[in-house]
């Protein structure tokens, strides 16, 4: 538009940064090795951050690498939210053109919240899955752009960055792992004051490895000098550098300006002022052009041209004319693009902005709101509603503000900028009484029409409480939980007579208090059921029954939650609230399940997944394969969930959810080590763990599935410690029976393996307490099965011998209330039935051969091959039979096969020692190369030893165990750490524990 234009106050040559533009040149060439990085530079205004941002950036272009910039501006309440990034994804769409139309291509409904050319933006998404996606897609862009070329992604100005633009950037800065980018931002450190936003934020950067900050200091003296002798076209005499120095104390920026000052004789010579100073350099402008600069300073941090040309009500080549004076003289400078101007200084447009009289501003904003309004083409639109509220609110003029600012609060909800419509709506807030009420009514009502706020009834009033409603949800979702809590409870307050509205807050309440662990949630959803009662059906209704329902599976499992979860699915039928639904289904598929009525609670489960998959229902919908496939594996069809669960995460993944699909892969990777495929499992768990955007309550849940597979691998130490991940990202003030229970199981199995029993009685007293929950059998069993197996192995030690008989009690009576009409669940209570007899000292033979049977026709290796090493135990101890022998060696074959290819090395190490105490050969006789070991050798020790270990779990000290053998206490005490050490025992007690379970003392 204005051609080249030249100034001659802007040192044409680059000075130093030498330090700064090796550490930049580093990390291009990581980049370009596939290492993507981040720097951030830091450094006071003036200081030289964009000078020193251009020059790297000119010579990565000329490396070869695609640059994109992006700016931050300075807006306020009303910061237009991704502003930096949605330009750099243009400034790329402009370079490469078709090759990234063909990389956004079917995902532009998603990331038109970021591009609008791209088209109409998916609506209906709920709010949270529509945010990950959206940060998830663009990721994926960048990678796809990085993934054969290094990209530069430059953001300027970042401490005027929006609350989106930083969660966006954190996203991004965690996914960095193998791509050709290198991000790069600038930020005044001045400005970051205690409580600046960006100042938590980068600390937060800091910490990840990919990110270096650099901060830029002023120049020393000698820079000062290079800088003046390049503007100044020759070396600078002393006492001008002596001056200059001593002023502008190294800041580029001012010795710019004061060389100008200098170098143009301003008769005032050096201002003491730096405000002074700038200012002078547009009073040194004609009339019309400062005029013009003044309105350019009033429109925001960068201008177009054609609003630039409304306002000032010039025509285009006066206009031109005069913004080339502007250029020239270094106060205004064009855009890459060249269709918009914006202040060569941030400082210099602070400084005129300053100069200009309160109602000259408030003039000028009116002038620029009803510019746009006339226009909206003037501005591009993912910025119109948020620059047209600004522009009447800095005009004072509630009327047209309140509006604008409602306006601009529903697209910014639009583009899931949940913090930058919490801002825009308190200041509606802030405008309200201001304002004419049947205006305030118009402007809500049509807010709630373009989903401003919740919809909870037809012919909302749009009243001050409809406001508090879409502030709380706002706020909610910006993550200020305690800000919305105040607002509900000032809504609650003025909510009388209307029930359905009440009722509405307590459910955001419900939210609220849990997402702030301050309660299970139960009193306020009580008190929401209470007001909609007796009111017709409503979507509010239907919403309470749905949480109501699953706050019983969760919390407080019982069959009489099956009524109100039916309740629930019809409300939403009736009221047509599809995406509430869409949860209620899944609530009464598991509670149908548990009822007994198994196919038609898979055939409702089934039926939920089979819907198609939009944009407003992928979250829910997709949830529902993770929970079709834990009822699958709970069901023992563990073959089934591994279909089930691979379909959901694979859909998971390509739409864009992180989140989701890990939480299925964590229930992928349990029926998986249940089938047997432990290698398959652990890459299940890797894949999961190493997506980006996992919660914390997912990498706890996978957390889990590795204690599972360690625990079953005898790599105890790990199982303690992925156990201990587990718990403290799941146990909060209001535990939920599925993770109780789960973990409750694994802390049993590993008090067994250390010979803890006294502590796994403990463990089960409270992870049963009164009895299994409803619904939880999948964990109940398994647990009830630990116990009694570790009562059976304790048998024979005197420390277990008190409260053996009440601890076997105890597990009959929580079997009682367990349900058995599914196979696997009928095999686990043999398997228990068998192990409790053996505690009693009785023939477990015949249970034995029903759970083998039993276990025979599931999908189970493992609990397969334990019920088969029992009953070859329990032949050998109690038939003495040579056939009973040929049966109990065909039994630890079987076994020994299985635990030697699952890597499962405690049922290995049990198999084997049985199979030695009873001189029965694991090979068959054309594939022995050795003797089977004896027990003794089975558990390393030497006869010594043996002998210590014998009066060891007698109970016996050192120096009584020195009488017996006639040896010195001394050595005594060398064998028992010999051997705990061989045993890998902690104590004397486990010592002990161990070798009776192994049957180390048996002939």
């Amino acid at each position: 538009m204005l051609g080249t234009v030249h100034s001659s106050h802007i040192s044409p040559v680059f000075v130093g940064r030498s330090a700064e533009l090796t550490a930049l040149d580093e990390a291009l060439s990581r980049a370009n090795a596939g290492e993507p990085r981040a720097l951030f530079v830091g450094g006071e205004a003036g200081v030289g951050k964009t000078r020193l941002m251009q020059e790297f950036l000119g010579r990565a272009a000329t490396d070869g690498a695609v640059v994109a910039l992006g700016g931050c501006v300075e807006t306020g309440a009303d910061a237009l939210p991704y502003h930096p990034v949605s330009t750099a994804l243009r400034s790329l769409r402009r370079r490469l053109g078709a090759e990234l139309d063909a990389a956004i291509a079917g995902q532009e409904g998603e990331l038109a919240r970021l591009l609008p050319e791209l088209g109409e933006m998916d609506r209906g998404r709920p709010e949270t899955e529509g945010r990950a996606r959206l940060f998830e897609l663009t990721v994926r862009l960048l990678e796809h752009l990085a993934a054969d070329r290094t990209l530069v992604l430059a953001l300027e100005d970042l401490h005027w960055a929006d609350r989106s633009t930083r969660e966006l950037l954190s996203y991004l800065l965690r996914a960095l792992t193998h791509s050709r980018l290198l991000i790069v931002a600038t930020y005044r450190a001045d400005d970051l004051h205690r409580r600046h936003p960006l100042r938590p934020a980068l600390a937060e950067y800091e910490r990840l490895r990919t990110v270096t900050r650099l901060e830029l200091p002023r120049f020393e003296r000698t820079e000062v000098r290079r800088q003046l002798a390049a503007i100044r076209g020759e070396a600078p005499p002393e006492q001008l550098l002596d001056r200059v120095f001593e002023r502008s104390e190294g800041n580029a920026f001012f010795v710019e300006e004061l060389a100008c000052s200098i170098l143009e004789g301003s008769p005032g010579g050096i201002s003491d002022s730096l405000r002074d100073l700038l200012l002078v350099r547009v009073e040194a402008l004609p009339d019309e052009v400062q005029r013009v600069v003044r309105i350019a300073a009033e429109g925001g941090s960068e201008v177009e041209f054609r609003l630039l040309a409304t306002v000032t009500r010039l025509a285009e080549d006066e206009l031109i004319e005069t913004l080339r004076t502007a250029v020239g003289a270094a106060v205004l400078q064009p855009s890459e693009e060249g269709e918009s101007f914006r202040f060569r200084h941030a400082l210099m447009r602070e400084a005129v902005t300053g100069d200009l009289l309160p109602s000259e501003r408030s003039r000028l904003s009116r002038r620029y709101a009803e510019a746009l309004e006339a226009d909206p083409t003037l501005v591009r639109s993912e910025e119109r509603a948020g620059r047209l509220a600004g522009y009447w609110f800095d005009a004072r003029d509630p009327a047209r503000a309140l509006p604008a600012v409602i306006a601009a609060a529903a697209a910014a909800r639009g583009r899931h900028a949940f913090a930058e419509q919490h801002q825009l709506l308190e200041r509606a807030m802030e405008l309200w009484d201001d304002v004419p009420e049947e205006l305030r009514r118009e402007t809500m009502r049509q807010g709630i029409e373009n989903g401003l706020a919740p919809a909870i009834y037809p012919d909302m009033p749009g009243d001050f409480v409809d406001l508090l409603a879409a502030i709380s949800v706002a706020a909610r979702l910006a993550s200020e939980r305690e800000r919305a809590l105040a607002l509900g409870k000032r809504a609650l307050r003025e909510l009388e007579g209307d029930p359905l509205r009440a009722a509405w807050f307590w459910m955001e309440r419900y939210h609220l208090v849990r997402d702030l662990s301050r309660s299970d949630g139960w009193d306020e959803i009580s008190q929401a059921q209470k007001l909609v009662k007796s009111l017709p059906p409503s979507v509010v209704h239907a919403e309470v029954l749905t949480y109501a329902a699953h706050w019983y599976v969760v919390h407080q499992p019982a069959p009489s939650a099956l009524e109100t979860a039916e309740q629930a699915v019809e409300l939403c039928r009736i009221t047509g609230a599809d995406i509430t639904g869409l949860a209620a289904q899944h609530t009464l598929a598991w509670l149908t399940i548990h009822s007994g009525n198994v196919e038609a609670g898979l055939e409702r489960a089934r039926d939920v997944c089979a819907r198609d998959l939009e944009p407003g229902n992928a979250n829910v919908l997709l949830r529902g394969y993770g929970n079709l496939a834990t009822a699958l594996h709970g069901l023992g069809r563990y073959a089934e969930a591994v279909e089930t669960a691979e379909e959901g995460s694979g859909l998971a993944e390509r739409h864009g959810l992180p989140n989701t699909a890990s939480y299925i892969d964590g229930n992928l990777a349990e029926s998986l080590i249940h089938l047997g495929r432990w290698a398959d499992a652990d890459e299940v768990v890797e894949r999961a763990l190493g997506r980006r955007g996992v919660s914390v309550r997912m990498r706890a849940l996978i957390a889990e599935r590795r204690a599972e597979l360690a625990l079953a691998r005898g790599a105890y130490d790990e199982a303690r410690r992925r156990m201990e991940e587990a718990d403290s990202s799941t146990t909060g003030p209001y535990p939920e029976p599925q993770h109780t229970l789960a973990m409750g199981r694994m802390a049993i199995a590993l008090a067994a393996a250390d010979g803890r029993i006294l502590d796994v009685r403990s463990l089960l007293e409270t992870a049963v307490g009164e009895a299994i929950p409803f619904g939880h059998h999948r964990y109940g069993w398994p647990l009830l099965y630990e116990a009694a197996a570790a009562e059976a192995r304790a048998r024979g030690l005197a420390v277990a011998e008190p409260g053996r008989e009440a601890a076997v009690e105890r597990i009959r009576k929580a079997m009682e209330d367990q349900p058995q009409f599914v196979p696997l669940w009928a095999a686990q209570a043999l398997m228990i039935q068998a192990e409790l007899l053996t505690t009693e000292g009785r023939d477990a033979t015949a249970h034995w051969r029903e759970a083998v049977a039993a276990t025979e026709q599931l999908e189970a290796p493992l609990l397969l091959a334990t019920a088969r090493l029992r009953l070859a135990e329990a032949l050998i101890t109690t038939q003495r039979l040579p056939e009973s022998r040929e049966t109990a060696g065909e039994l630890l074959r079987q076994a020994e096969a299985v635990a030697r290819e699952l890597g499962a090395a405690p049922l290995e190490t049990e198999i084997t020692t049985l199979a030695g105490r009873a001189r029965i050969p694991l090979r068959h006789a054309d594939e022995e190369t050795a003797p089977p070991p004896t027990p003794a050798a089975a558990l390393g020790l030497t006869a010594r030893e043996r002998d210590v270990l014998r009066l060891v779990a007698a109970g016996r000290s050192n120096r009584q165990i020195a009488e017996e053998l006639f040896i010195s206490p001394k050595t005594a005490s060398v064998h028992v750490s010999n051997i705990m050490a061989k045993l890998g025992a902690s104590g004397r007690g486990e010592a002990a524990a161990i070798a009776h379970r192994l049957g180390a003392f048996e002939e």
